[in-house]
């Protein structure tokens, strides 16, 4: 039976043969009208199908049956969990992970689901943080994996002892795309994304209006495709993962360049239009796998308020992510007011002198313009650093800079303590 994680809250009157049968009765159901679309002309092309079967993904708001992961240390406020997620070729799949809330709290708190990228799973750590920060949090591990290592493994990026309940493995850069799309990795990945917030909105201790959603790397890609799905999110934090791959000069370019399955179904940037919670879109200038010209398009294409942090330095990866206070800063000022504490209201380059105007809730203290001569993949080129003028403009903010001959590409810094809040990133074409 469907119950509480933490023993409160009582049961739910549905069991677990009942609940797959209601999902697959959803998805069923949306297949259905998502025809009927099809023969109205809603979409056109050859993928109009698998783009309804994706969209149909937002129906999952059902919270999935629970079950207690045993042999992992749990506490009354931090669990190792399995909920039911979708089928993978006719078997049952679960999804291990670990679902955590604030020690001390008062009323229902803030949510956020937690997905991590290539090489990862489900952080006890990361849930911890979100914790500390006053949100619930659910940290999910999305190929079939839980957090034990594996001692037999000699492969990097599968590591993680897998469950008896797996659904797929990540195959590389979309690497099962001539597979059914139900049996893709990415199918399954935002499904299981999904059934997470379904699940942690529904517990009596969370406000179901305030959960956000967290990837890193690849997780930063789902949470990129999901935004345009699930419009329940609250917020969204992509760090470095993004859409608009199959233009990028890099190993993702070289991937996806021909997968039509990626750039009519998969990409994010097809349904970021959809997308309109607020985004914090957080990166570096260093970053190899995802550039920031590809970043700029995503948040370029969204409907809701964006907010971007491009931390020099940062580096990818994990602890990378989560470390920095920019998320927590960014998350708190959505639940908190609606709107990211700090935001670009206006960029522009005349005479030779960047000016960027910036909305901010917060003192900022100062400022930096990062800019680059070179050509090529953002991550390659060669980043300074030069000093900007900041100065309060009414009740705003202006940065001015003088733009180095031949600059290619820049952007604009500012600070408020440790945190960070960046410009739009400009190419100069």
């Amino acid at each position: 039976m469907i119950r509480h994680p933490f023993g409160r809250g009582g049961r739910h009157k549905i069991a677990q043969k009942a609940q797959r049968q209601k999902i697959r009765g959803v998805l069923c159901l949306v297949s259905f009208f998502a025809a009927i679309n099809i023969a109205q002309g809603v979409y056109s092309g050859d993928y109009s199908t698998e783009c309804n079967e994706v969209l149909a993904l937002g129906k999952l708001t059902e919270a999935p049956d629970v079950r207690d992961a045993a042999g992992f240390e749990s506490t009354d406020h931090l669990k190792a969990i399995y909920f039911d997620a979708l089928d993978w070729k006719g078997k049952p799949t679960k999804v291990f992970a670990w679902l955590g809330l604030p020690a001390n709290r008062s009323g229902k708190v803030p949510g956020i689901v937690l997905v991590h990228g290539g090489g990862g799973s489900a952080f006890k750590e990361w849930v911890e943080k979100w914790n500390d920060q006053g949100f619930a949090a659910i940290s999910i591990a999305v190929e079939g994996q839980t957090d034990v290592k594996d001692p037999n493994s000699t492969d990097r990026g599968k590591s993680w002892k897998q469950h008896e309940w797996p659904g797929p493995r990540r195959s590389g850069i979309y690497g099962d795309s001539a597979e059914p799309l139900k049996d893709q990795w990415m199918y399954h990945a935002v499904a299981d994304t999904i059934l997470a917030n379904s699940l942690l909105r529904s517990l009596p201790e969370v406000d179901a209006d305030k959960v956000g959603l967290m990837g890193i790397s690849w997780g930063g890609v789902i949470t990129s495709t999901v935004m345009g799905i699930d419009d329940r999110f609250a917020f969204a934090i992509p760090t470095y993962g993004c859409g608009n791959l199959s233009e990028a000069e890099n190993q993702y370019g070289r991937a996806l360049g021909n997968n039509e399955i990626y750039k009519q179904v998969w990409d994010p940037i097809l349904r970021l239009d959809k997308a309109t919670m607020p985004a914090l879109w957080f990166s570096w200038p260093g970053d190899q796998h995802f550039p920031l010209d590809k970043q700029a398009s995503c948040y370029a294409a969204m409907t809701g308020d964006h907010m971007v942090s491009l931390i020099p330095g940062m580096r990818h990866g994990h602890g990378a992510g989560w470390n920095p206070p920019d998320s927590y800063a960014f998350a708190k000022s959505v639940v908190g007011s609606g709107t990211p504490w700090c935001h670009q209201t206006s960029a522009a380059v005349k005479g030779g002198t960047a000016m960027v105007s910036f909305a901010s809730s917060k003192p900022l203290d100062g400022a930096e313009l990062i800019s680059t001569v070179d050509t090529g993949i953002t991550g390659s080129r060669k980043w300074v650093e030069s000093s900007a003028k900041l100065k309060r403009d009414g009740d705003g903010w202006k940065a001015a800079a003088a733009v180095p001959s031949g600059t290619t590409a820049w952007f604009v810094n500012v600070r408020c303590g440790k945190l960070m809040a960046s410009s739009d990133f400009q190419q100069v074409l």
